[in-house]
This record gives structure tokens, C-alpha cells and sequence, in this order.
């Protein structure tokens, strides 16, 4: 195929990086063709893929390399000018910045315990009922928290497909609930063991397992886990 200032939408649809990513995924997108995405555009009988692989060429293939290069480096590439060389640049900077940033450390539950000091600080002193639900991976680390429903002093609503959306798009393997108990009382009531067995069958059937409820009273706490109830 010949290019003639074409841009990447006009190419071949075999030869679009873009159409490629959304197709393949990332992984299948060469080094050249990533570049590609951010250049946008060739020029006369010379495509985008064909000058990002100069400008690897510029760096000897090395990515790390490539990193330490200037706008005035970059501008030695023929089509290459101000704009696209600061494109490159701030691209590498943020693969630089991603790679240097300290990656978080997220809270391992291994026991009831841990659920209660996690969730302790959020309903404990509540004078209305709120339901939390926290989303693990394979590994017990909390990959997300979200507050599920807030409601009066004597309850709230619970809507088990709310749940389930989120630990799917969070791709958890595990979750565990809590509510309070303004009242302090911390024995189950009958909706509070419904909607566990409830939870626990709509779990089941996606997989994923439902480790533990926890009722948050005042400086304590009810486990259905512990408690062989779950």
C-alpha cells in the first residue's frame, strides 16, 4: 500500500494501530505502532508506522533510550516537528512518572478482625444504619469499598444486583458486607440473615464468594463467619 499523507483512518484497516488496539488489545501493538498513534499522521509515500520506526531508530529500539531524547532530537525525523515531538515527549514522561510512582499498598483481609477495623472507622459512631460492601481479589487485597445504600435508624435497602455489578467490574474474586446497628444491639435480625443467604446464592453463581457479614455495634462487632451462620 502506498501512502500519501494519508492519515491512520484512511489506511488499510489491517494497517490501523487504532482499530488494531481495539480489536487486539494493547499487547498486540508493536512499539512502532503505539508511536504511530501519537504521531496521527505520515506523510508522502511514508506512513506513520514507517516514521516512529525511525524515531526508534533514533534511540537504537530502546524505549529507555528513546526517554532521554529532546524536541530538538526528535525534529531530526523528517515529518516530525514542535507539536509532535512534545507529544512524544509528554507521552514518555507519564510512562516515566507511572513507573516511578510508588504503587499503593492495599489492606490484605485475613480474619473478621480486619474487616472490623477496616470498616470501623466509616459506621461505627452512625446514628442511621449504613451498608458497606469491600471487593478482594485471589489474594484477600481489598480492590475496592463502596457504600452501598444509607437508611433510618431501624434499617435500609439492599439491592444485590448493585453488589454483583460492582464486583464484576472490579473483577473480584471475594467481597465482604457490613452494616451497623445504631441501636448497638448486634444480633441478626431476620432481613439481616435473608439477604446473606440471598447475596451468598447470587455470589455463587458468578463465583465469587461471600467471606463474611459483619453487624458493627458500639465497640464491637458480629460475625456471621465466625459464627458458623454464613
Amino acid at each position: 500500500m502506498e501512502y500519501k499523507n494519508l492519515k491512520i483512518k484512511d489506511w488499510a484497516l489491517e494497517d490501523r494501530p487504532r482499530e488494531k488496539l481495539l480489536a487486539k488489545g494493547l499487547q498486540s501493538l508493536s512499539d512502532a505502532e503505539l508511536i504511530a498513534i501519537l504521531i496521527g499522521s505520515g506523510q508522502k509515500n511514508e506512513s506513520a508506522v514507517d516514521i516512529a520506526r525511525k524515531i526508534l531508530n533514533l534511540a537504537q529500539n530502546n524505549l529507555n533510550e528513546l526517554g532521554k531524547l529532546s524536541v530538538k532530537d526528535f525534529k531530526i525525523i523528517k515529518g516530525i516537528g514542535d507539536a509532535r515531538a512534545i507529544t512524544l515527549i509528554a507521552a514518555l514522561e507519564l510512562g516515566r512518572r507511572r513507573k516511578s510512582s510508588e504503587i499503593i499498598n492495599k489492606p490484605k483481609i485475613g480474619t473478621s478482625s480486619d474487616a472490623y477495623n477496616f470498616f470501623q472507622p466509616f459506621i461505627e459512631d452512625l446514628s442511621y444504619e449504613e451498608f458497606w460492601v469491600i471487593y478482594l481479589n485471589r489474594s484477600n487485597r481489598i480492590i475496592d469499598q463502596k457504600k452501598i445504600s444509607q437508611g433510618g435508624v431501624a434499617g435500609t435497602v439492599i439491592d444485590v444486583r448493585i453488589i454483583l455489578k460492582h464486583a464484576i467490574e472490579n473483577l473480584a474474586s471475594s467481597l465482604i458486607i457490613c452494616h451497623n446497628h445504631p441501636s448497638g444491639n448486634l444480633q441478626p435480625s431476620d432481613s439481616d440473615s435473608k439477604i446473606t443467604t440471598k447475596l451468598k446464592e447470587a455470589c455463587s453463581f458468578h463465583d465469587i464468594q461471600l467471606l463474611d457479614h459483619l453487624i458493627i455495634g458500639e465497640k464491637a462487632y458480629f460475625s456471621f463467619a465466625d459464627e458458623g451462620v454464613l
